[in-house]
């Protein structure tokens, strides 16, 4: 009985730990816009306004398609079901997220969190 204590209580204290992505943890809450890199002669970013979601609490967003959860283990961003169900991102850095493609590596679009400054 002592030993399951033990192991329990060492569970509840050890962070959260995903079996191959590193710690569990949520993204900021609040919309994310996203877009595609734009050129020298154009503007900086081209919007993409059917890749945009929000983040409504701990692990679900929503989407004008509908809502559906997230998985976020290290820098690793899961679409777990919804309208973008199996889309993986990579957390650059706090609300900034660059899209995976199929074979893992980053693709053009982007996805930041939506502040006073970058409303588009």
């Amino acid at each position: 009985m002592k030993r399951q204590i033990a192991i329990i209580a060492a569970l509840i204290a050890s962070p959260a730990l995903a079996a191959t992505g590193g710690e569990l943890d949520t993204l900021p809450l609040g919309g994310y816009v996203c877009e595609l890199p734009g050129d020298a002669t154009g503007p900086v970013g081209i919007r993409a306004p059917e890749a945009d979601f929000t983040i409504a609490n701990a692990s679900s967003y929503n989407t004008a398609a509908g809502s559906g959860a997230y998985l976020l283990t290290g820098d690793q961003v899961v679409m777990t079901s919804g309208p973008q169900r199996g889309t993986h991102y990579r957390r650059v850095y706090g609300g900034f997220l660059r899209k995976l493609d199929a074979g893992g590596s980053d693709s053009p679009l982007r996805c930041i969190r939506q502040v006073r400054n970058n409303n588009r």
